[in-house]
Formats: C-alpha cells, sequence, structure tokens
C-alpha cells in the first residue's frame, strides 16, 4: 500500500518526467482534480488506469474510502491539473491522513509554477516566502499589513481577473517602486515574463489585458 503524489506539466507536456509516466503506469488507480483534464494527459502518454474524482469540493467527503482503499493493498497516485499536489492545489489532506494511518508516503519532483517565475524574476530567490493565493476579502488588508514587513522575496499566485487589483494593493501596500515581476503561462506558447516597478506593472496589464496564469514575484522590504 503506497500513496504517489505526482507533478504533471504546468503547460509543456515535455516536463513531464519518464518517473512521472512509469509512475502512473503501475499504480492501480489515480486520484485526479479534473479527470477530464488527467485523462487528456494519460492518453497522450498512453496511459490506461482508472479514475477516481478528488478536488477540494468533495476530498473531504471522499477522503475515508480512498484511504480505506489504499489500506486494503492498493496503490494510488494523486495529480492535480497542472503543478504539483498540495501547492494551492488539493493534495495535503490526504497526504497528511495517509501518514496518520501508516500508509507510505512517495512524492516525485516535477513542475511547480513558481518555482521558474522566481529564478527568472532576476530578484533575490535564496530566502523567500510563498504565500500562494492572497484571500480575496476577509483578512486580505491584515496578511498584506504583515506582509509589508517581510524583507524576504514574496511568491503570489493570481487570477487574471484580479491581477490589477492585486498589484494595485501591493502597491499601496509596498510602495509603488518596489521591484517586481510577472510570469504567466509558464512554459506555454504565450509565456510572458514582464519586469519592473510595482507601477510599471500596472500600466503594463491595465494596457494590455491580462489572460492566463500569473505567478507575481515582488521583492522585499529593504533591511
Amino acid at each position: 500500500m503506497k500513496l504517489y503524489v505526482v507533478p504533471t506539466p504546468i503547460g509543456n507536456m515535455k516536463d513531464m518526467t519518464f518517473r512521472a509516466i512509469e509512475t502512473l503506469q503501475n499504480v492501480d488507480f489515480i486520484l485526479a482534480e479534473d479527470t477530464r483534464k488527467t485523462g487528456i494527459l494519460l492518453k497522450h502518454f498512453n496511459i490506461s488506469k482508472p479514475m477516481e474524482s478528488f478536488h477540494k469540493f468533495n476530498e473531504h467527503k471522499r477522503l475515508e474510502s480512498v484511504i480505506n482503499k489504499i489500506k486494503s493493498g492498493k496503490t494510488a497516485a494523486i495529480v492535480s491539473d497542472a503543478g504539483t499536489p498540495a501547492i494551492s492545489d488539493p493534495g495535503f489532506l490526504i497526504v497528511r491522513e495517509a501518514l496518520a494511518n501508516d500508509i507510505e508516503v512517495e512524492t516525485l519532483p516535477g513542475a511547480t509554477a513558481f518555482v521558474p517565475a522566481l529564478v527568472n524574476s532576476g530578484l533575490p530567490c535564496e530566502k523567500f516566502v510563498f504565500e500562494g493565493f492572497l484571500p480575496v476579502k476577509k483578512g486580505r488588508q491584515t496578511k498584506l499589513s504583515i506582509l509589508a514587513q517581510e524583507e524576504r522575496t514574496m511568491v503570489f499566485y493570481e487570477s487574471p481577473y484580479k491581477l490589477i487589483k492585486t498589484l494595485n494593493d501591493f502597491a499601496l501596500t509596498f510602495g509603488e517602486n518596489r521591484k517586481a515581476a510577472i510570469s504567466r503561462e509558464i512554459s506555454k506558447i504565450y509565456e510572458e515574463n514582464v519586469r519592473g516597478t510595482l507601477t510599471e506593472l500596472v500600466k503594463h496589464f491595465t494596457d494590455k489585458q491580462p489572460k492566463g496564469e500569473f505567478v507575481i514575484i515582488v521583492s522585499g522590504k529593504d533591511k
């Protein structure tokens, strides 16, 4: 009995590792955030395995039955739509429960959007803090006020619909001239990397409608 955490490409299918393919070929079943999207991935690599839906809206309900299935002697892999499970995606809950039930967990290295964005930003990356998606309403201002004192480079995820608001919130809280970088559609055809001050980034994406998924890298407060 074993649970594998398997990263999948965030864009370019060539980023799938040989080990990830082999693992998905050998497990008894696959837990997928979206079975339709994972189905496309499996078909691309000629993998035929049973899939079960496992996402943020049903993971609490399905957790016990999945754990019992693995404890019966099955091997399972969990995948998200893109990237590494548990990083702003489902995965943490089942890993924690598996470990609590003495189920071996093996996490494969692989694609995660914030790593190439961070390295590509040109901002210090020997120390950083990953914040993922900020709260939309409750607790947002409190979190921003705390981060205003953060000296390490900060990493955020954002959707195209909230990008301008978030950049304006950053400019207001961290200062208009704080250096930042934005990466979108990493490893895809229309990948874009933009660097500048928060004010310059607001102007860039005000003039050019935001599309795709975004990683925002913001420099820390000067010491």
